[in-house]
């Protein structure tokens, strides 16, 4: 993938999972929500699987070890092993030991997927800003963190120590609705010192990095639910991508997205790995896929004809990115773009 401004999703004569040689699947929204699997997602990746596509699951998350994540995923029905799993802990131990001497102590502001990953590039984990950190790392921690772990990473940032964080999301899913993520932990010790963490994961090149070099892709195809990660990510990276709308991203969000928040492809859910992607026309003065037709006016997006609604979408999407260019626009309430949220065709030729 180039870094031109795409103007509409690509199509594909090919199955994804033929045309490209590894899918580097983001988790939640994407595999599970909650905990359990997304509908169609166990069937769809076993079929791609089974077909001789390389499954990679690609998570921010820093809690979790990838052999507790691979536990996960194998109870769901998804038999995976912890070499298949790549996380935001992992990038950073990795950016954090081209830095400072092997062996270094590092202060762990986070859960065990940090201090693990660290053991595995030959750091040291220690508790406290007092044990001579060479760096300081921080990573979800989970709900019960307690707020002097905070403290210990400004004292330590204040005196100068390099600062690292895994990512910086500024929530996270939770099956009670969204809490605070690692950014907002990050935000704490930001305000405190005013320093800059340097930042390994998704959309930032180190997570790219690490998951190419964990798992040799040659033709990696990014999967995911969020714009201003997954697909910027693989923006950064030069890489195609996939957008599922199994989780946080909805239609007038896309039809919305700045040129880096762009996917190269978008279907319904992971049954898009197992099928080519229809393509989107010029036509009339506007865009077609399949039977609907979109064009963009002076001050909201129509659409007109009939068919499946993610192909209305589709046509919406090249409309509204040709018009906005390479500008960050905002989602209108027209037609088209209120049609878009929910992806049913109306009685009046729309989508709802």
């Amino acid at each position: 993938m180039s870094q031109s401004v795409r103007t509409r999703p690509e199509g594909s004569g090919q199955a994804l999972s033929e045309a490209y040689d590894t899918a580097l699947l983001d988790l939640d929204g994407v595999v599970y929500a909650g905990g359990n699997a997304i509908v169609h997602a166990v069937e769809s990746l076993a079929t791609a699987r089974a077909g001789g596509m390389h499954l990679a699951y690609v998570t921010n998350n820093a809690l979790r070890t990838p052999d507790t994540v691979a536990e996960h995923l194998t109870e769901l029905g998804i038999p995976t092993g912890a070499d298949d799993v790549i996380t935001s802990a992992q990038a950073v131990a990795r950016l954090i030991s081209e830095q400072v001497p092997a062996g270094a102590r590092v202060l762990v502001i986070g859960g065990e997927g940090l201090r693990v990953a660290l053991r595995e590039r030959g750091l040291v984990p220690v508790e406290s800003a007092d044990d001579d950190p060479a760096a300081v790392v921080q990573g979800f921690g989970g709900p019960d963190l307690p707020w002097g772990r905070f403290a210990e990473a400004s004292y330590a940032v204040a005196r100068g120590v390099p600062w690292f964080a895994s990512n910086t999301d500024l929530t996270i899913p939770s099956g009670r609705g969204i809490a605070p993520g690692n950014g907002a932990a990050v935000e704490v010790v930001r305000i405190a010192t005013g320093a800059e963490p340097q930042v390994a994961g998704k959309p930032l090149p180190p997570m790219h990095r690490e998951t190419i070099l964990r798992t040799g892709a040659e033709r990696p195809l990014v999967v995911g639910d969020r714009l201003d990660t997954d697909i910027e990510g693989a923006f950064n990276g030069e890489v195609d991508s996939l957008l599922v709308l199994t989780g946080v991203t909805d239609g007038p969000q896309l039809l919305a997205a700045p040129p880096q928040h762009r996917p190269t492809y978008v279907d319904a859910d992971l049954r898009g790995l197992l099928t080519g992607q229809p393509e989107v026309v010029e036509a009339d003065g506007g865009f077609r896929c399949g039977g609907w037709t979109a064009t963009a006016g002076a001050e909201r997006l129509e659409l007109d004809g009939d068919g499946e609604a993610l192909d209305g979408l589709r046509a919406l999407c090249a409309a509204a990115w040709t018009a906005a260019g390479g500008r960050d626009v905002r989602a209108g309430r027209g037609e088209g773009a209120g049609a878009a949220g929910a992806l049913r065709p109306s009685s009046r030729g729309g989508l709802l």
